[in-house]
């Protein structure tokens, strides 16, 4: 080989170990241990609906979007969203409820016949009648209680919030209402929000929410991504931009990129020893269709996208905040991790395709992550666990 080949190859080589070794707080590489849904719609399931007392076939339509966590008995438990037969046929028309499914394997599910959250003649109907409640993310408290962060959709008003429950056993839950209504004297009781994470570390072989500073974090948003925090995990406070006394935006669309429509928190985000990974949700630029989904109201989606992936496809990236400032961006994708591939990530209810990652957690040395398709079923991802 010639000096000049050999300087050339090494070059290559300290190039991609520079860019490995600059990845390197990535969590993955994920793929998928079998090649289709872990959970479907089942026409079977009925339970009796409280506000209309009449039996609903409340998982008829979709399994999709769900949340994760290990469940009291250590298996793997997963919230998902689940879409009755009501409605109009379109995104967002039916009515959501949530649904429990344990697992031992990660892969084979045992699942309750009536949903364990839902819409009721409760003091959160005004917030989550008709639409019902949609896309969760879970994390287990440092006290061995379970937190649920999940959109309520007043469809009649075209209106939506994060709302927030708590639990013991993942299926008796105590809704709180509203994660922002109490911050800032009710100055955020009007502004819709959705998509929340609170910040978790890992604690044995359990993801527990973590506290920075004295002080629980919580991820949130679609188009753009922001924080706020907690002293109990119930009430939150946006943090604001001290230039604007807005609420503080970290990450936006990016043109030419993956997330050229805008970024959407994923699961649960997960200190480590690199700072804080969020893996989170990317729709690629679409400017010619129109999405029916009432609450996907963007302005953005006018960049243009990522020319390999279809347009208003959302695949999974990930971002790197500094655990001293978690508001502080150190690193982001430039590439999906996570993208939809198969058959049944492409076709569905929503047909440019979705990889919708809201649930990860730790399970026998790998990371499981639980993802919705096409809003359609539910999928599963895995990746090794560093050591």
């Amino acid at each position: 080989m010639s000096h000049r080949k050999h300087r050339l190859l090494l070059a290559a080589t300290l190039s991609l170990c520079a860019s490995a070794a600059a990845q390197s707080w990535l969590l993955g590489p994920f793929t998928r241990p079998v090649d289709a849904p872990v959970i479907r719609p089942d026409a079977d399931a009925v339970f009796v609906d409280p506000i209309s007392q009449q039996p609903v076939h409340w998982e008829a339509l979709h399994t999709f979007n769900p949340a994760a966590t290990i469940a009291p008995d250590g298996d793997i438990a997963v919230l998902y969203r689940a879409e009755d037969d009501s409605g109009d046929m379109s995104i967002g028309g039916h009515t959501s409820r949530l649904g429990l499914a344990t697992s031992r394997d990660g892969l084979h599910f045992t699942r309750l016949h009536a949903p364990v959250l839902y819409m009721a003649n409760d003091a959160q109907k005004t917030n989550e009648y008709p639409g019902g409640v949609e896309d969760p993310r879970v994390v287990q408290a440092p006290d061995g209680s379970y937190v649920v962060t999940y959109t309520q959709w007043a469809r009649d008003h075209g209106t939506y919030t994060i709302g927030i429950a708590t639990t013991k056993d993942l299926k008796h839950w105590t809704k709180h209402g509203p994660a922002f209504d109490a911050a800032d004297g009710g100055r955020y009781k009007k502004l819709m929000y959705k998509s929340a994470a609170i910040l978790t570390e890992l604690r044995g072989d359990r993801l527990i929410a973590a506290k920075l500073h004295g002080r629980y974090w919580m991820y949130w948003g679609e188009i753009q991504i922001r924080l706020a925090t907690s002293t109990d995990l119930i009430h939150w406070t946006p943090v604001l931009d001290p230039a604007t006394s807005e609420p503080r935006v970290l990450l936006a669309a990016r043109a030419g990129h993956f997330d050229s429509g805008f970024p959407e928190v994923g699961p649960p985000p997960v200190l480590t020893h690199d700072g804080i990974v969020l893996l989170y949700n990317a729709k690629n630029s679409n400017t010619n269709a129109k999405n029916s989904n009432t609450k996907d109201t963007v302005a953005a989606n006018t960049l243009p996208g990522d020319p390999t992936i279809a347009p208003g496809a959302y695949s999974v990236g990930e971002a790197l905040f500094s655990a001293d400032d978690p508001s502080k961006l150190l690193s982001r994708t430039d590439q999906p991790v996570f993208q939809p591939e198969r058959p049944f990530e492409r076709t569905g209810q929503y047909a440019a395709g979705t990889t919708f990652a809201e649930g990860l957690v730790p399970f026998h040395a790998q990371w499981f992550l639980y993802y919705g398709t096409a809003d359609s079923f539910v999928g599963v991802a895995t990746a090794p666990m560093q050591k």
